[in-house]
């Protein structure tokens, strides 16, 4: 009894271990895109980022493993999972976006949130490079306008 539910319960397409690589890697590039956004003292700083990631890796994971588990005449769409991620993510986004007498601010931020949103899904795809190559040009974007910005202030 205890041997066939330990079988269900752990029975993963997915070693465990690649699991937690994945979620890892998540976390990790959420913090780089995060740490950026917060030594800028932006609305959505770094524990938003690594949430963002986490969650989008989590869903990409749990669908994959999940559609791995059924029969063969079963067939699952992970892209439908990608798509709700995406549209609530920038949902998300789009609350870090003001409208002020100023002008609109937190469009950067917004932005960076909704990209996270497509690394954590290249790491729960177990896509690590593409994963890796999406936070650096994701940073290096957002550097890049902290350069031109002190160079020439009225460009954004």
């Amino acid at each position: 009894m205890i041997s066939e539910v330990s079988e269900v319960l752990f029975a993963f397409q997915i070693h465990p271990l690649e699991m937690a690589l994945r979620l890892s890697l998540a976390i990790i590039c959420g913090l780089i895109v995060g740490w950026e956004r917060e030594t800028k003292d932006k609305p959505a700083g770094v524990r938003t980022h690594m949430l963002v990631t986490l969650g989008s890796a989590s869903f990409m994971l749990a669908t994959l493993e999940f559609g791995a588990g059924l029969p063969p005449d079963v067939v699952i769409d992970p892209s439908r999972i990608v798509q709700g991620v995406i549209t609530g993510i920038g949902f998300l986004g789009a609350g870090c976006i003001i409208q002020g007498n100023s002008g609109i601010r937190g469009l950067k931020t917004g932005a960076s949130v909704w990209v996270v949103g497509s690394v954590g899904i290249a790491c729960g795809s177990g896509l690590y490079i593409v994963a890796a190559i999406i936070t650096a040009f994701t940073w290096i974007t957002i550097s890049v306008h902290q350069i031109s910005a002190t160079v020439n202030p009225d460009v954004d």
